[in-house]
Formats: structure tokens, sequence, C-alpha cells
């Protein structure tokens, strides 16, 4: 009886230690964001914020909502990013697999294209009428996919179908463009990814489709449980595997489109989360799924913060900082386990 609760605790004892850690990098992160680029003398005038009206507008107005929005946009796709990668049972899944960013590519031209301004410059309804598009241009790129997959029972189909709807979206959001060159300065920006535009507004509507999105994942955690062991395994737990895999495909299209539909197209954050999570700890999905969404808002948040400080006082678009370093990433982990299969070919 001792050993089976200790069994039972030692679990949750071993995802405090990289919770903890997370946190804490989190908070770090935070506190460089909030400092970065405040007046001449950085931290000094973030600590005098609340004597100045002008400093404090900025910090509360402009730095605050940036670093919750880029906070919320990476747990957003961290956790699109584990939930992607259990339901189809491949470490390489990413959130954007089922053609969510062309979709969303291609929302944002059309409403650009009808608008005739760029997204960033809109105000009010207008403003929510390009993320509105982008949301359901993801939506839409999703429910086809599923369609022509015809359902969710096939994986190598529902992967397929997800190729093809990308790639034909993708060239009809370019023939949007070509069609309007006016539009493709302010597409570029979108195409990029930039929290730089990212308002009280849009941190409120992250935070609840964050909440909502990893209330209802967490409780479907046991199914990812479940198809991690395959298919067979699934279904003799008793599980309804195409309901439950249909409404985990709805919570990956729904985390997705939200954070493209605030900061952009952000490449490699959903991909690499669940992946350095993995190399921290072995953990059930019910952990991994929480850890993953803490990694991808310190990934994006500390990107967004060196991509300020690289070039400043320019700035990089974060979009092209994730891409270098995930990509970067993902070449290192194929030579690692190319090194590894070949010694333990030897």
């Amino acid at each position: 009886m001792r050993l089976g609760c200790s069994l039972g605790r030692s679990p949750q004892r071993g995802m405090a230690a990289p919770g903890l850690a997370l946190c804490l990098l989190l908070l770090c992160a935070v506190l460089g964001a909030l400092g970065a680029g405040i007046g001449s003398t950085g931290w000094e005038s973030l600590w005098k914020a609340y004597e100045d009206p002008l400093a404090w507008k900025i910090v509360t107005d402009i730095r605050l909502p940036r670093t919750a929005g880029a906070l919320l946009a990476g747990a957003l796709l961290g956790l699109a990013g584990s939930i992607a990668q259990g339901v189809f049972r491949n470490p390489l899944a990413d959130p954007y697999l089922l053609g969510s960013a062309s979709g969303a590519s291609l929302g944002v031209a059309l409403a650009m294209a009808a608008l005739g301004v760029s997204p960033f410059a809109l105000a009010g309804l207008a403003r929510w009428g390009v993320t509105g598009a982008a949301f359901m241009g993801a939506t839409a790129a999703v429910m086809l996919t599923l369609v022509l997959a015809k359902g969710v029972h096939n994986t190598m189909r529902l992967l397929l179908a997800g190729v093809v709807v990308g790639v034909v979206l993708g060239a009809v959001a370019s023939l949007v463009l070509l069609m309007n060159p006016d539009i493709m300065q302010a597409m570029q920006s979108f195409m990029l990814g930039s929290t730089a535009f990212v308002g009280w507004n849009a941190c409120v509507l992250m935070l609840c489709v964050l909440a909502l999105a990893l209330l209802l994942a967490w409780c479907l955690s046991r199914v990812l449980d479940g198809l991690a062991l395959g298919e067979a395994t699934a279904h003799s737990l008793g599980l309804p595997l195409a309901p439950l895999r249909a409404l985990l495909i709805v919570l990956l299209a729904l985390a997705t489109g939200t954070a493209v539909a605030q900061t952009g197209l952000i490449a490699f954050v959903g991909l690499a989360s669940p992946h350095l999570v993995r190399s921290m700890v072995r953990a059930l999905h019910r952990w991994l799924l929480v850890l993953s969404s803490l990694m991808g808002a310190v990934l994006l948040l500390a990107a967004d913060l060196l991509a300020r400080w690289l070039i400043a006082p320019q700035e990089l678009p974060v979009g092209v900082l994730t891409a270098v370093l995930g990509g970067s990433y993902l070449l290192w982990l194929m030579h690692r386990r190319s090194a590894l299969q070949g010694g333990e070919g030897v």
C-alpha cells in the first residue's frame, strides 16, 4: 500500500520541478519584456514610471498588453502543438498541420483587399473584422480538411488532406495578393508575425480561449494517453475515439486560430514546445499539456524580447526569429538522432 501511494504521488512530484523552472523563466522574461525600451534609461524608467504619466501610459497601454499577448499566444501555440502531436501520434506534428495557417492568410488577404488598408492601422470594428477574418479562415481551412478526409478516422488521410488544403489556400492567398499589390506590405507584416499590435481586448479574448481549451484538453488527456499506446489499445480502453478525437481537433483549431488571428503566423513555437518539455521530463498528457503551454509562453515572450533587442532601435519580426531558432533546433535534433542511431549501429 505504501509503495502504491508513493508511486501515485511521484508523477506529481516529478512535475513540480520543471513547472517551477518554467514559471521562474516566465517571470524573468516578463520583467525583461517590461523593462525593454522604456525610455532611454530602460530599467530605471520602469521603476519610476508611476511618477511620469507619459511613461506610465507607455507601460500600461503598450508594454503590458504586448507582454501579456506574447505570453498568451505562445501558450495557445504550445497547447495546440501538444494536442496535435498527441492526436496524430507524431512528434513532428505542428499546429498548422491542418491548413489553418494558409486559411488564416487567405482570410486576412481577403479582408485587407476589401478594406484596402493595413490591419494594424485599423481601429474598432475594422480591426476586429480583420482579426475575425483570420480566425474564420483558419477554422474554415480545418473544416475543409475534415471534409476532404471524410472525418477523423484515418490519420494518414487527415494529414494528406491538411497538406493539400494548405497548398491550395496558400496559392489562392498569393493570387489575391497579386491582384491587390497595395496590400502586400501589410500582408507581409501578418505573415512574418508580430506581437507589437496586441491590445487588452485581444489579451482578454486569448485568455478566455486558453482557459477553455486547456480545461477541455485536460479532461481529454486520457484519450491522448490512449492514442499514444496505439489505436487498438485506445479502443480496448472503451474510449469513443471518433467524437473525442474530433473534439480535440476542434480545440486544436480554436487555439491555433485565436493565436494566429492576434499575432500573425509565428513558426515553430507549437512544434518545439512539447519537444523541449519531453526533453526535461517524461509525463502523462495531462501534465504535458500544461507544461507545453508554459513552455510556449516562455519561448514566444523570450523571442519577442530578443527580436526587440537584436537590431535596436529597429525591431525584427518575431516570426522570423522563431523560424530561424526553431529550424536550427530541429536540425540539431535530427543530427543528434542520426548520431545516436549511428552509435547504436556500431
